[in-house]
């Protein structure tokens, strides 16, 4: 192969050259925007993080599993998981080749950056080789790939059932157009590289095409009409990306290196925020994800139009849609970028003034049980408010932990102070110190070396939010799993269908699935619910949503008790006292307390 022109320039690569140059502009000064706006301590994680081989290796793994090939919805939705890959990873080896193929036949124009886009204009085939031809089947194949993906693309937005998608986004005006130029590139491409498939050479679908119309049309009076195409679509894509959903595409790799890095979200619309936000690919996996969608009405809370709205600093509709939220995390769990939107929700939340002030003068009546603190006693049961409201959860763990001959002691058997939780998710972080402050004197003071809890919120809070360094935090359904697998207690298994419900904060909120069911299985027939760890529904109880209506919570039980009577079980376990108290009342069928099953089938 070489050069058809000596200047290796035309007129028609103006428009891609102008949109290239636009979005890497933008694409620039937006990443110095976002590192700028890091706190401190976060700005020296991530340039910390630029010089550490290891994070280097997981940043070139998750973008390429999560970027690329975006296996995270292969996993849910495999036909959805293949339209989004086939146009990634196509795209991407489609500009690698382009870049190896003028590597190999035409090194001198490596450095003109429009070149290997658009190499089959600008060179001709001399000769046949092997070579040559095995980068025209490539070409040709990563080109077919990318167009299965496209039609795929369209059909969707006719049929999104196929897709396992019962919605979809609606798209704005900007968003429909890059939609359209995006499905419209790869199509024009084809015609172009079959225009040159008689000069610049081709394989087995442009040479086909090109025999086809030159049966019935000039070639070569075709040839720039169609480059000319092609560049102004890829130009107009690159103009129109920072105004649409499609800003993922160049922005979602630079999420995962601030990931990466252990940064976390300090503002709704700064730093880390503002690359989540522009991450969001709008692919709406989250509205059929989110417990509130079973009512139309709350359609335009979900977490995408969430997104959307931040982008666009509609703060008066954010406020509103983060109230709403129940933070149980689904949406979190199902978005293939991880778009952490639950604590963007409440970082938002913070930003208000807080309606009254505080007093915490009550403080100092709460002290630990006589004979407890200094005991050196090696568990500390911390019960919690909902299970303090809910007292046979703590009859129950107390009577296992005997049975058990575990040495433990009870730090708010006469009453206590809230794990803080409550105020975090509702963005008050400096109010929760205050009793986080208090909790983990308490605590030290104790001398305890494991601290056991039995309600998933506060087990979130104690394992993310108080410094508790030397002393184990532990959820009661993890040790009493230890307890069984050491056989200190031993179950007698009653042949009861069970099924087991996954609290958000227990299972989303902290990866806790295998040891609750282990422990189950032994007690009882466990069955699984149709939806199941980190796609389980919210039970409705959340203290996370603000605002929620009492009437719209009962339909988000009865869903998620619905989903639990898939396999027509004789008992519902939770490992959550809200959870226990939201079912209660609907439940067609028992409702127990993990501890409670366990106290009953103990040996």
């Amino acid at each position: 192969m070489k050069d058809r022109f000596i200047s290796g320039y035309n007129d028609f690569v103006l428009p891609f050259v102008i949109g290239m140059i636009f979005i890497l502009t933008y694409l620039v000064i937006g990443i110095i925007r976002i590192i700028v706006q890091l706190p401190a301590a976060d700005r020296k994680k991530f340039f910390l993080s630029l010089i550490n081989p290891r994070l280097w290796v997981i940043n070139l793994k998750d973008i390429i599993c999560d970027v690329l090939l975006h296996t995270k919805i292969w996993k849910r939705k495999p036909l959805l998981g293949y339209m989004h890959s086939s146009i990634a990873f196509g795209w991407f080896m489609l500009i690698v080749l382009g870049h190896i193929e003028t590597w190999l036949f035409v090194p001198d124009r490596l450095s003109t950056f429009y070149y290997p886009v658009f190499f089959r204009f600008f060179v001709m085939e001399t000769d046949h080789t092997l070579k040559g031809s095995f980068f025209f089947f490539l070409m040709d194949f990563f080109l077919l790939v990318v167009l299965s993906g496209v039609f795929l693309a369209m059909f969707k937005r006719i049929r999104s059932m196929m897709f396992g998608m019962r919605r979809t986004t609606k798209n704005q005006i900007p968003d429909r157009l890059a939609m359209y130029c995006l499905w419209a590139i790869f199509p024009v491409r084809l015609l172009a590289e079959s225009f040159t498939a008689g000069i610049a050479g081709g394989s087995f679908l442009t040479r086909p095409m090109y025999w086809l119309f030159s049966n019935f049309l000039t070639n070569t009076y075709h040839i720039l009409p169609t480059w000319w195409a092609y560049s102004t679509l890829l130009g107009t894509f690159f103009v129109l990306l920072p105004f649409t959903r499609y800003m993922h595409i160049p922005t979602e790799a630079f999420l995962i290196v601030l990931r990466n890095a252990g940064i976390k979200v300090s503002h709704p619309r700064k730093g880390y925020s503002i690359a989540q936000i522009y991450s969001c690919s709008n692919c709406g996996m989250c509205i059929d994800a989110c417990p509130m969608m079973g009512q139309k009405k709350n359609l335009r809370f979900a977490t995408v139009y969430f997104n959307r709205l931040l982008r666009r600093r509609n703060w008066a509709r954010c406020e509103e849609s983060a109230d709403k939220c129940l933070m149980c995390g689904k949406c979190v769990a199902v978005c293939p970028v991880g778009v952490d939107s639950c604590n963007i929700k409440r970082s938002l939340r913070g930003l208000r003034a807080a309606p009254a002030p505080a007093d915490y003068s009550y403080f100092t009546s709460y002290s630990l049980p006589e004979g407890v603190e200094n005991s050196k006693e090696k568990v500390l049961y911390y019960a919690g408010c909902m299970t303090q409201l809910t007292p046979v959860i703590s009859k129950a763990v107390a009577a296992v932990l005997d049975h058990a001959g575990v040495d433990w002691s009870f730090m708010d058997r006469d009453g206590g102070i809230c794990c803080g939780r409550p105020l975090i998710l509702a963005g008050r972080d400096e109010r929760a110190q205050e009793m986080i402050r208090r909790n983990t004197e308490l605590i030290r003071q104790s001398g305890a070396t494991t601290l056991l809890l039995s309600c998933p919120i506060c087990y979130k809070v104690f394992r993310e939010n108080y410094d508790l360094k030397g002393i184990r935090i532990v959820h009661y359904t993890e040790y009493f799993d230890e307890l069984v697998r050491l056989g200190r207690i031993t179950l007698r298994n009653s042949g009861e269908k069970i099924v087991y419900h996954d609290p958000c904060e227990l299972g989303r909120g902290c990866k806790v699935y295998r040891q609750p069911r282990r422990v189950l299985s032994a007690a009882g027939e466990l069955v699984e619910a149709e939806k199941h760890h980190d796609e389980s529904i919210c039970c409705g109880g959340s203290l996370g949503s603000l605002t929620l209506s009492y009437e719209d919570r009962k339909d988000i039980t009865l869903k998620a008790l619905d989903n639990l009577m898939y396999a027509s079980p004789e008992r519902i376990v939770t490992a959550c006292p809200l959870c226990l108290k939201t079912f209660s009342p609907y439940s067609p069928k028992k409702v127990s307390d993990f501890a409670e099953v366990v106290a009953q089938n103990m040996n």
